[in-house]
């Protein structure tokens, strides 16, 4: 990785350029994740957002949670009505 920087008076700035990435809609339960990361685990989220994959973490987990949440309601309906 070979970062440049930019002179402004005494101080040098990277030049950062986010990659163009699909931005992902985070729902429920990617913000509960997101909330639970920032506050009890510092480093997972300071290491997810320097590399830019948060949103797509965090939507993954999304992801998978709503598909859990989804086979159990199905498996309890299933249940009930045998």
């Amino acid at each position: 990785m070979n970062i440049s920087y930019t002179r402004k008076g005494d101080y040098l700035l990277p030049n950062l350029i986010l990659e163009n990435k699909e931005q992902y809609n985070i729902r429920k339960y990617g913000l509960l994740r997101l909330d639970h990361i920032k506050n009890n685990k510092k480093s997972l989220y300071i290491k997810l957002l320097m590399h830019d994959e948060l949103n797509k973490y965090l939507h993954d987990i999304d992801e998978l949670v709503e598909n859990k949440v989804n086979e159990l309601i199905k498996l309890l309906a299933e249940k009930k009505y045998k």
